[in-house]
């Protein structure tokens, strides 16, 4: 049995060939089960960033009225099409969508702050839209 620790690539063929064949006996269960999991979370991650790439950009867009632009209405179109996207293949994270939220707004928050030179106290402590208006491909915050 090839070591999980020392050849993760080949430790993942050798798990696949052995599910493949049938030899379910011989598989590392524990190492298996702590991937998979892992795999989950960096879904969630990911939705989460993309989320967050979209509430700064929406934030931007409110609070910057002066700086709108093209750009940056295609950023939030395509930031928009890119969490729809991962949503709808990852459809057990939509009960998880006002935690991601929160979470994500928390980091928005910090972003736009850098990026706008406004200070964090300018944005809400809370994200002021709902996910209908968040994933509202007309929705641009005034």
């Amino acid at each position: 049995m090839i070591n999980y620790q020392s050849d993760f690539y080949s430790w993942t063929q050798e798990q696949a060939a052995l599910l493949r064949s049938g030899r379910l006996q011989e598989l590392d269960i524990e190492n298996l089960i702590e991937e998979i999991e892992t795999m989950g979370r960096s879904e969630k991650r990911e939705l989460e960033s993309r989320l967050a790439v979209l509430l700064v950009h929406l934030l931007k867009w409110r609070y910057q009225p002066i700086r709108r632009g093209r750009s940056w209405q295609l950023m939030i179109d395509e930031q928009r099409l890119q969490f729809s996207k991962m949503l709808s293949g990852n459809p057990g994270l939509k009960s998880q969508l006002e935690q991601l939220i929160n979470e994500a707004y928390a980091l928005a928050i910090i972003r736009s702050s850098k990026e706008t030179g406004l200070e964090k106290h300018v944005f809400p402590e809370s994200c002021p839209w709902d996910v209908a208006q968040i994933l509202d491909d007309g929705f641009y915050p005034n």
